[in-house]
């Protein structure tokens, strides 16, 4: 089974409650579930998020919008995905994260298909697409592994644990289309700069059939819009770095 897994929770530092923010009347986690659904190869999405009772709501709306959910650890979310694999018999799925509004299913399906052709490839990533267009694949298999070995419940910054202790094949997604290969780009919901620029996007088009060609020709011809936040990278990148750690059981370790 092909999953979409949408990683999505109601409390945020920066920005709170940014999942349910508005824009044409929608929640913003709406228009992340809405861009799943355009994958052709995914054969079930589903939105994890915690049992706190303020995400109740995130569940009504998944199932308003015909997706499956799964709650999970408030801290730890690999272990909600790992719950959702087992919940919905996922071998391999593709992250989308509630951030990221215009994911790309076109991407989605590029990893679908490599995964497809060559099945021993744990972990999928690509470091030089647009921010928010693609995050990553994993097998279910290898995410196991990982809730064995490693040694915390905070797992936001998560690809460590696949990329740095020389367990997995890790696959750089190929054949990527030249209009997405570029980092001049912001496309993620972590600050209120961020909301205003989806906002001035999503207002543009009549409805969300848009594709991320249109999206990056609406961008390049209006480069003010792109100003809105992408200002914002350096800092949301350092704050990753700041984030991210490595902490394996001793066992691991040798």
């Amino acid at each position: 089974m092909r999953g979409i897994l949408i990683t999505v929770r109601s409390a945020s530092t920066r920005l709170n409650n940014k999942c349910y923010k508005p824009i044409k009347g929608r929640p913003t986690i709406e228009y992340v579930i809405e861009q799943a659904k355009k994958s052709k190869l995914g054969e079930v999405v589903v939105l994890c998020t915690t049992e706190l009772p303020e995400d109740d709501l995130l569940c009504e709306i998944a199932t308003r919008n015909g997706i499956e959910y799964h709650r999970g650890s408030v801290s730890d979310k690999l272990e909600r995905w790992n719950g959702a694999c087992h919940e919905y018999g996922i071998d391999f799925f593709v992250t989308a994260d509630g951030d990221d509004l215009f994911c790309d299913p076109e991407m989605m399906d590029l990893a679908f298909t490599q995964y497809g052709a060559d099945g021993s490839i744990d972990f999928i990533k690509s470091d030089d697409v647009v921010c928010g267009s693609f995050t990553y694949g994993i097998k279910h298999a290898a995410l196991k592994k990982v809730c064995e070995i490693k040694d915390t419940d905070d797992t936001e910054m998560m690809w460590v644990y696949f990329t740095e202790t020389g367990l997995f094949k890790i696959h750089d997604l190929q054949d990527i289309p030249d209009h997405i290969l570029r980092k001049d780009i912001r496309m993620t919901l972590d600050y209120q700069e961020d909301f205003d620029f989806f906002k001035n996007v999503i207002d543009f088009f009549d409805d969300t059939s848009y594709t991320m060609r249109e999206i990056l020709a609406y961008l390049d011809s209006n480069p003010s819009v792109k100003d809105i936040n992408y200002f914002l990278e350096t800092q949301w990148k350092q704050n990753q770095v700041n984030k991210t750690q490595l902490k394996l059981k001793e066992e691991t370790n040798g």
